[in-house]
């Protein structure tokens, strides 16, 4: 076998090649179970974290949790734009509970440590990446949204999430429902070069 189709052949190389978000809104039933969840999140934490800071925290929120939470996105969205018609305003309220599982990421940056905040930032993505390439690998359907809850500061106090630190996803694991349709990726012929020299000032 050449070195081509055996990379292909390789099932991890291929989960990352053909990875593909499902929406929130298209996952039923079931979501992962407790034993599931903790093999999702030990995989998330399996990042580069430079200074052992671990600059991030999860919340797994059930039902009750995401229907609370729901009411504090209708009533933020509704003192935000008093306009808005009750479709609009419940379907805020649906927006946390739209998949089985909704799993809160957020920072835990300490601005204190030597590491830049910005690494820190980047290890709390690639948790959110891990996370979603672990729930995948189980079978799971999973989507990682941010939407503007995320930059809201009271729906970070609701999560008591600290003002000084970040929402980084709101993961929403479930069943797909439909298969997912490919989108167009960049070529990486417009991402990837391979210099053989650099222009050294």
């Amino acid at each position: 076998m050449d070195t081509a189709a055996s990379l292909e052949a390789n099932p991890t190389v291929e989960l990352l090649r053909k990875r593909r978000s499902v929406v929130a809104k298209n996952m039923g039933e079931p979501g992962p179970g407790r034993e599931e969840l903790d093999l999702i999140l030990e995989a998330a934490i399996r990042v580069p974290d430079h200074g052992k800071i671990g600059p991030w925290r999860f919340q797994v929120l059930g039902k009750a949790a995401q229907a609370m939470l729901g009411d504090v996105f209708a009533t933020e969205f509704k003192s935000r734009i008093p306009d808005a018609n009750e479709k609009q305003v419940e379907f805020e309220r649906d927006r946390p509970q739209r998949a089985p599982t909704l799993i809160v990421v957020s920072s835990n940056v300490n601005r204190e440590h030597s590491v830049p905040e910005f690494e820190q930032m980047l290890s709390c993505g690639a948790v959110c990446m891990n996370l979603l390439n672990a729930a995948v690998a189980l079978g799971y359907a999973a989507q990682w949204l941010t939407e503007w809850p995320a930059y809201n500061e009271t729906v970070k106090q609701a999560l008591g999430v600290p003002a000084d630190q970040h929402i980084v996803g709101l993961m929403y694991i479930g069943t797909a429902l439909e298969a997912p349709s490919e989108r167009v990726r960049p070529d990486l012929a417009t991402a990837v070069s391979y210099p053989e020299v650099i222009p050294v000032p």
